[in-house]
Parts: C-alpha cells; structure tokens; sequence
C-alpha cells in the first residue's frame, strides 16, 4: 500500500485546476482544452481511486493509506489522513461522479467555461479531502472549503434566482458549522488533540457527549438537510446548474450523512441512543413530507430534488436505528441514490435542455422522439422507487431490517418511500414520457447524444451492478461498521442492570 496513493487522489485535481487557470490563448482554445484538461485530470483520479479500493483490505481494522503530518504539532493538531471502509466509498463516489459532471457540462455550461471547470475541480479536492479526513480541524477546513466552490457554482452558473439560491446555499451550511467549530473547541480543550482516531476513544461525560453531539446533528443535519433544516435544498438544487446539482445531491448531501456517522452515531454511542427517538421522527417525517410536496411540483427538476430530501430522512433512519444493519443500509442507500440522483438530473437536463423548459405540462409522449432516453429514464425511476434488482432496494430494505429492531412503525413509516416514491416518480415519467407526441417542443426533440450517453450509461450499469452484486461493496464496509457498533451495543446491553442496581 502507497500512502501516497491517497494524496494523489485528493491533490491531482488541485493540480488539474490550477493548469487550467493558467492556460492562455484565445478564448475559444482556453475552452476546449479547459474542459479537456478536467476530464483527463477527473479520470486520471478515478482510475487512481480504483487501485485504492483494489489494495484495500476490509479485514484489517483500523484506517490504510495513511499519512501523517505536523501541522501545528503544540496544539495537538496535524495533518493526518487515510481511508476506512466508510469512508473509502465515499471517496469513489465523489471521484465517480467529478469525470461525468465534466461530461455533462460539456454543451450545459458555455459561459466562463475555464472558471467553471476550475471550480469544479477544486470541489473534488475538497470532497475527497473531507472523506479522508483524520484531524478534526483538518475535516472541518475541507468541509468549509466545499462551501467556496459549491456556492460559486450556483451563483455564477445557475439560474434565474440563482444568486438567492447561492447565498442560502452558504449561509445555510456556514451557520450551521459554526456548532461543529464550537464542538471541535470543546473536544480540544478537553483532550488537548484534534485527532479523530483518539478522539474516537476518548471517553467524554455523558452530558458533555449530548452536548457535543447537539453541535453536529445541528452542523451535518444542515447539509443533509434533516427536517426542518432543509428551506435551503429547492432552490439550491433546481437554480444550480445540472452538473453541480448532481454533485450537491449526489456527494455533498452524503458529506453530511458521512459526519453524523463519524462523529456523531460511532463517536457518542451513549448520547446517540438518547437522541435516536428524535432524529428518527425527523427523518420518517422527511421521508413523508418531502414525498408529499413532490408529488405537488410542475417543475421537473424540483420533484426530483424534493425526492432527494425524502431518500435522505431514509438514510437518517438507518444511522440513528444504531443497529449494524440499518448502518449498512445508510451507507449503502447513500452510494446507490449519489448514482441515481445524478443520473435522473441529467435525464431531466436531456429533455429541459433541447426543450428550453422544465415544465412537466410541456411535455407528452417524449418517449416516441427519445426512446434510449425513456428506456434509461424508467430504470432510474423503478431505482429510485427501490425495485428489487437495483442499488436502492438493497439499502432500503437494510434499513428497514434495522428500524424493525428499533419499532415496527418507525420500519413501516420509512419504509413508504418505497410506496411515495412509486407515485411521484411514476407520476411524473407517465406524464412526461406517454401519451400522444406532443406537439411544439416535443416535436423537436432528438434522441441522447454520445457524451449524454458517456454520462447516464455508467449510472445505470453502477445501479444494476449495486442492485445485483451488493457484496462487492458491502464487504468493504461492513467489517468497519460491525466493528464500531459492537463495543457501544455491549455497553448498552450491560446499561440496564446498572440502572436497575441503582
């Protein structure tokens, strides 16, 4: 194993963005050979990403790929980064999906071409920096540093509202992770380090693990979004451009999943059990409100981020059931909806783009002037519904094996975004796909070009193969997961008789 490998990963796109900021030439050459620059550099370290998680080995527990470095050595706090099976994932999906937003910018963005590939890179590096994360502060600048290029994305590129949309977007997420800034200062005064493995060990008073954990729920609740913290997500996702919209629900959401189970499920088993009520009913109400408000929206593009806000509260059901299944089931139901987000973006984009609008009532019979785009919209769809044979349904139903060990209706209520979902989702493709050929903007359309099928063909073989073969992933994290859970649930089990003593 090179732990040099892991910096390669993180930095390359650095690299990438700063040749491509300084390229001179013609306007025209700058373009081009910009957005070649991005997605030779974006594949480059997906390819490196792949040699990781080849070398990994989910038996050895612990973190790989390490690497560690003073920082400010007299503050406890040092540049340390490596790779669990959680987190390496999550690294493969933000090195997945950076190349294929390259590709669906291609022809989406056309104004500011340079800087916007530079932006785009340089949310990889933040991205991938924030999952390898193993020095609290060092998480915290990466996961700030997300905020720079995800809101000059929105602001610069989006759409008619997209400045409001950008200043939401930051001042959303900023607010928020001031709490996670005072839990960092608290944990430092405590410990005297900001290191996450130490910490990880770190037995801290129950009051003050409430606390503590009060500041993260309220910092990565946020980003998630849980419910009611999510006013920000609409406009953010629907006025983005599609291919920073597919990076915003596709990784960023699930940075805020990865922290709420790093430092807050794993990190503070005991004041997680007493919070889990709470933030169960949080998320079984995302899953049913978002779904509901879905099902209301005449844009396309907002049905599907309001979709991405219900799959979410499925995922905050899974972490806090704080059973290694439900766990499974978080982390595997955020890999698989990263794909199928991203890819239902980009379906919707196909169509709003040619037609020049996102109003489903535009739309009928689509699928007789785009039959490869409808054939690949009804896989996403029947994904995203959950059906048997896709990455979704994996981890739903894993949840929902957890949240049957927590309460029966808390397995039944996250589990009716299975049902929601189906008609919203199907909803919408009936709508938009059959029925007689539209005249006016249907009438205009042409199939999916080469690089819309470079993006979408990918999602959808990712999805099958996530659907099919689950084990490939799930062994690499599961070992990690087992491990974390088993010493708390111990403990748990051992609470009862003390309290009974007393």
């Amino acid at each position: 194993m090179h732990p040099i490998l892991l910096s390669l990963v993180t930095y390359l796109p650095l690299g990438g963005a700063l040749a491509i900021f300084l390229m001179r030439g013609t306007s025209e050459a700058i373009e081009t050979a910009s957005r070649w620059v991005a997605l030779w550099t974006s594949l480059l370290v997906f390819a490196l990403s792949v040699v990781i998680w080849a070398e990994f080995d989910p038996q050895v527990p612990g973190f790989q790929f390490v690497q560690q470095a003073d920082w400010a050595a007299s503050f406890g706090v040092s540049y340390h980064t490596g790779v669990d099976g959680i987190s390496l994932l999550f690294v493969l999906l933000s090195t997945f999906l950076t190349p294929l937003a390259v590709i669906g910018g291609w022809k989406l963005v056309t104004t500011r071409v340079r800087d916007y590939m530079v932006a785009l890179l340089l949310l990889e590096t933040t991205l991938v920096g924030l999952f390898s994360a193993l020095d609290l502060v060092l998480f915290y600048v990466f996961y700030e540093a997300t905020l720079i290029p995800g809101s000059l994305m929105i602001g610069v590129w989006g759409g008619p509202k997209r400045v409001w949309a950008s200043m939401q977007f930051f001042l959303f997420t900023f607010g928020g992770s001031l709490f996670m800034l005072l839990a960092l200062l608290a944990m430092w005064t405590m410990t005297g380090t900001t290191d996450i493995p130490v910490l990880m060990h770190a037995n801290f008073a129950p009051a003050m693990q409430c606390w503590l954990l009060l500041g993260f729920i309220l910092a990565f609740g946020v980003k998630l979004p849980l419910f009611p913290l999510h006013a920000w997500l609409p406009d953010a996702y629907t006025e983005a451009p599609t291919p920073t919209t597919a990076l915003l629900s596709g990784v960023l959401s699930k940075a805020g999943a990865y922290g709420l189970l790093r430092f807050g499920v794993l990190m503070f088993p005991d004041a997680a059990r007493l919070f889990a009520p709470y933030v169960l009913t949080l998320g079984v109400i995302a899953v049913i409100y978002a779904a509901i408000v879905a099902l209301a929206q005449t844009d396309m593009k907002r049905l599907i981020a309001y979709s991405s806000f219900s799959h979410m509260g499925v995922i905050a059901v899974g972490l806090f059931t704080l059973t290694p299944e439900g766990i499974d089931g978080a982390i595997f139901q955020m890999l698989s909806h990263g794909v199928i987000i991203t890819a239902l973006f980009f379906c919707v984009a196909a169509v709003s783009w040619r037609a020049e609008t996102r109003s489903i009532d535009a739309f009928s019979g689509v699928a007789h002037k785009m039959p490869v785009l409808a054939t690949l919209g009804m896989l996403f769809v029947m994904a995203n519904i959950g059906l048997p044979g896709t990455g979704a349904f994996v981890g739903e139903w894993l949840v929902m094996v957890g949240a049957i060990h927590v309460s029966f209706w808390i397995a039944f209520l996250a589990g009716s975004s299975m049902i929601l979902g189906a008609v919203y989702m199907l909803v919408l493709y009936r709508r938009v796909m059959f029925g007689a050929p539209g005249r006016g903007v249907v009438a205009m359309l042409r199939d999916l070009t080469g690089p819309e099928l470079a993006v979408l063909v990918p999602c959808a073989l990712v999805t099958l193969w996530m659907g099919i073969h689950p084990t490939s992933f799930l062994r690499v994290f599961d070992p990690a997961v087992v491990n974390a859970v088993s010493a708390p649930q111990a403990q748990a089990a051992a609470a009862p008789v003390h309290l009974a003593a007393r």
